[in-house]
């Protein structure tokens, strides 16, 4: 799906957009919808640089308030691709360098497009950064305002600072 045929290029500068569905990603929940894929590729004599950056449609469920939200992940990867004859297996390379036949006609992305997406989707989900949550005694969802739960106990080992609280309003 998102592959660049690179045999024919010439050394300089050069932007790709992909745009496709999830499903052919396979890329599994929360995310839906159509993918966009931007790429800027440098190719060199003896290398190729890809800078990329994706947006998914995700439906995400907020960890605070427990209501559903959509959001557009986005994510991002750099990969260098040197061209070389012969590969060393032992060669203590970092991991976003691959290795090309010269002779390679194109690039797939697809995997690492899939993979960067799955670790994009982040670890605390919030529907806004302000987001209130749910009130611990009734449930209630303090963004749609305050809910009416006055007996609120108090641990007692946080009486004092719930005393400098009240002072301090």
């Amino acid at each position: 799906m998102i592959k660049i045929k690179v045999s024919n290029l010439n050394n300089g500068r050069y932007d790709f957009s992909f745009v496709g569905k999830v499903s052919d990603l396979d890329i599994p929940e929360p995310y839906e919808g159509d993918f966009t894929t931007i790429i800027d590729l440098n190719k060199f004599d003896n290398q190729i640089i890809i800078d990329a950056e994706t947006g998914i449609p995700a439906k995400l469920v907020c960890d605070r308030c427990a209501r559903e939200f959509n959001s557009v992940i986005k994510s991002s990867f750099k990969t260098v691709y040197l061209f070389r004859n012969h590969f060393d297996e032992s060669d203590d390379e970092p991991e976003d360098i691959i290795y090309l036949h010269p002779d390679a006609d194109k690039i797939d992305l697809d995997k690492d497009v899939r993979d960067f997406a799955i670790l994009a989707v982040p670890m605390k989900k919030l529907c806004t950064e302000d987001c209130k949550g749910l009130c611990p005694k009734c449930g209630k969802n303090l963004n749609d305002g305050l809910c009416d739960c006055k007996d609120v106990i108090i641990d007692s080992r946080w009486e004092k600072l719930q005393q400098l609280k009240i002072k301090n309003n």
